[in-house]
């Protein structure tokens, strides 16, 4: 009952920009927070950034001053903001969202991911 699709990965030069996108759809309630993470192969799924609804931001140490999370409430939308990338940003970003939703006459706690995008930061 409740979807996350990520949008806006793709091969950029070292240097360039990115913007991500994460749209929380379905049954919600609420949510507490929205997330981004980041996996490579052989490597454990790794935070990148984390914002509250009521805007309370976390970033991991190697992103901070080069990535901005930020978030619509209305929508159910988180983005990240991908400045000054480097090679080692190269990874599939996954959207999470810490949420409340309706289940089968329940409330429901999920933790839920989306599908994956990729960024390529290549020459």
């Amino acid at each position: 009952q409740v979807q996350l699709v990520e949008s806006g990965g793709g091969l950029v030069q070292p240097g360039g920009s990115l913007r991500l996108s994460c749209a929380a759809s379905g049954s919600i309630i609420s949510i507490n927070a929205m997330g981004w993470y980041r996996q490579v192969p052989g490597k454990q799924r790794a935070l990148v950034a984390t914002i509250t609804s009521g805007g309370n931001t976390n970033y991991a140490d190697s992103v901070k001053d080069r990535f901005t999370i930020s978030r619509d409430n209305a929508k159910n939308t988180v983005y990240l903001q991908m400045n000054s990338l480097k090679p080692e940003d190269t990874a599939v970003y996954y959207c999470n969202a810490d949420l409340l939703s309706h289940g089968l006459g329940s409330i429901d706690f999920g933790d839920y991911w989306g599908q994956g995008t990729q960024v390529a930061v290549s020459s």
